[in-house]
């Protein structure tokens, strides 16, 4: 005021005197905005308290329960049976919702929590079958054979109940990992054990994992995070000890989204899994009285402290004898059934089940089989449905079969029918199951080169170089020119030559070869081999003995040789098969080359002072139905 009473000129008064009224003008117009946007928030919450006023009223008068939400979740909180922990966190968890907007985003969230707290099994059990008998009986109706596995799961019955009886009633998990080719039952061997145990089955197929958030969740941070695979196939099963097989467990593989097999330690850790610590729900929870079971084709891609815990229990490939027994008492049923035929219109041979056995199908399981029983039934079918056929029941012998489903897809591999200079039978190991791998050897006038043909890995052909260098090293014994090997090449062959094939155990087999070419004396066509050769002409043990043993058994052998140090593995052969060949261990070349071979010259081994090698003078090897325990 004083300074517009000190401006004489009117119009410069006036002037300022504008300037302080646009100033005022300002003033009352950001203060009409304000006010503005304060009345429509209070209009919007009044608007929202109305109408969940309203809500509640209709509700009262078509008389549903008035019951308040927040108080039904701690009520459901308090039924669910949580840990100390747990609950603290979900009752924190519904103050923090009662404090929220209705409508607020966070607010979703915070109830998605509470609800996947509220629905875990926290104390749900299943009551687990306590007759051993029972348990017996639905593995033997569900699985011909795999006798190790079935104990091992009566085993774990028997444990448990007796634990149960105990004044602690202390229980623990366990962790099984079925190994072994396709086909051979491992994932129905679950299915087998809920049903055997009583207990809720879930499965989760671990094929393609990449991300560590599979196993333990994503942090509640993240836009639709979710709870890791562990809780929700929990949530699922409804019960806190299901039998929980993870499939495929050695196809997980990692990238820059962590390693899911790291993780997946702490879930099968039966000393720690008791405190699992999902991202998503961040408090622990028990899976120590869960029964995982896991399978695998391989063991190589498993981690090593994954191996470390879990029971590995390998599923080896089934015998011609097993499959013969499964397709009659399982398959044909099953796919007679699925097809709409019945045992009055069907009834398949023994001899055809063989003929697909041995002719259609190549593998460890029973898979494939499965699926050419399954081809043969609907060709049936269309034959009974369009009354081709007026015979009843229709029998399915071999003749037939090969009708029906055409030509044979596979050879079965014989051994030579005479004895051939250089020419050895040898036992090899293939993801089907076991083969005879046929070795050549011939020698030729040259400079002292080695020539190895066949597709041979790297480790093959270190064996065939060990081979020539203990034969050169004993050339003398073999009453050999001193000077032979400076002018002799030899050509070692594995026929199958576009097929590739790496692994030791075929040293021996190339040995005997290599000897049979430089003595000229035929080895033996009934005598198969297998074992890992060393340069002192000691014979080392080798892996796939079952396999490789049923492999001599379908190709007519008589004669099987075998490291000494491999006979504990002839407890898993059929009793049929061990009557029908005559094993032999050996420990050395020479015990090998006396059985193989149809003779050696007395002169070759009288040089240079060495004993003689006959058969006749030499102790011999030791033959798998002379020890005892061995039938």
């Amino acid at each position: 005021k004083q300074t517009l009473l000190e401006i004489i000129d009117p119009l410069d008064r006036i002037s300022r005197m504008i300037q302080f009224v646009d100033i005022e003008i300002e003033k009352i117009n950001m203060e009409k905005s304000i006010q503005g946007r304060v009345r429509k928030g209070m209009e919007k919450a009044q608007r929202e308290y109305y109408l969940n006023e309203k809500i509640k009223a209709i509700n009262k008068e078509l008389g549903r329960d008035d019951k308040n939400e927040i108080q039904e979740l701690r009520e459901q909180v308090k039924r669910a049976g949580m840990p100390e922990g747990a609950e603290a966190k979900a009752l924190q968890e519904i103050r923090r919702l009662e404090a929220m907007p209705p409508m607020s985003a966070e607010t979703t969230v915070s109830r998605s929590y509470i609800e996947w707290l509220i629905s875990l099994p926290w104390k749900e059990r299943s009551e687990e079958a306590k007759d051993i008998i029972r348990a017996e009986e639905i593995l033997n109706e569900d699985h011909y054979g795999l006798e190790k596995i079935k104990e091992r799961i009566l085993e774990f019955l028997a444990v448990r109940q007796l634990l149960s009886k105990s004044e602690t009633g202390m229980t623990q998990g366990s962790t099984i990992c079925f190994v072994g080719p396709p086909g051979v039952g491992k994932t129905s061997l679950g299915k087998s054990i809920a049903r055997a145990t009583g207990r809720k089955f879930v499965r989760h197929s671990l094929g393609g994992v990449r991300d560590e958030a599979e196993i333990r969740g994503h942090r509640r941070t993240y836009v639709g995070s979710l709870p890791g695979q562990i809780i929700q196939m929990m949530r699922r099963a409804g019960t806190r000890n299901p039998v929980f097989l993870l499939d495929e467990i050695d196809k997980m593989s990692s990238d820059f989204r962590g390693d899911p097999a790291s993780a997946l330690m702490e879930v099968l850790d039966p000393e720690y899994n008791s405190s699992f610590l999902d991202h998503y729900l961040d408090t622990e929870f028990d899976l120590s009285e869960v029964l995982f079971v896991c399978t695998a084709n391989v063991l190589h891609t498993i981690p090593r402290p994954l191996q470390d815990r879990m029971e590995i229990i390998e599923l080896s490939g089934y015998t011609e004898h097993e499959k013969l027994n499964i397709a009659t008492q399982y398959l044909v049923p099953k796919q007679r059934e699925l097809k709409g035929l019945d045992s009055d219109d069907i009834v398949m041979e023994e001899d055809g089940i063989i003929e697909i056995i041995r002719h259609y199908t190549r593998e460890s399981g029973v898979r494939n089989m499965e699926r050419e029983i399954g081809n043969v039934m609907r060709k049936l079918a269309r034959m009974v449905v369009s009354e081709k056929n007026k015979e009843k029941p229709l029998v399915v012998d071999a003749p037939m079969l090969n009708e029906l489903l055409g030509i044979k897809k596979y050879r079965q591999k014989q051994a030579s029918e005479s004895n051939e200079i250089g020419l050895v039978v040898g036992l090899a190991w293939t993801e089907v199951g076991g083969e005879i791998l046929m070795t050549e050897a011939t020698t030729m006038k040259g400079k002292g080169s080695l020539e190895l043909t066949g597709k041979l890995g790297e480790v093959m052909q270190e064996s065939a170089k060990a081979a020539l260098s203990w034969i050169r090293s004993r050339w003398s014994r073999f009453g050999l020119e001193e000077d032979l090997h400076k002018h002799t090449d030899i050509h070692v062959h594995v026929p199958e030559g576009a097929i590739p094939k790496d692994g030791p155990s075929a040293g021996i087999t190339i040995a005997t070869s290599m000897v049979s070419s430089f003595l000229k004396v035929p080895v033996r066509r009934d005598v198969a081999m297998t074992g890992e050769i060393t340069l002192r002409g000691k014979v080392l043990p080798i892996g796939g003995v079952k396999e490789k043993i049923l492999a001599a058994h379908r190709a007519g052998i008589a004669s099987v040789i075998l490291p000494a140090e491999n006979e504990k593995d002839l407890a898993e052969l059929p009793e049929d098969v061990l009557r029908d060949l005559k094993v032999v261990f050996v420990e050395s070349m020479d015990e090998v080359l006396a059985e193989a071979l149809e003779s050696i010259p007395e002169e070759t081994s009288r040089r240079g002072g060495e004993p003689e090698l006959r058969k006749e003078d030499s102790e011999g090897p030791r033959v798998a139905g002379s020890q005892p325990g061995i039938n």
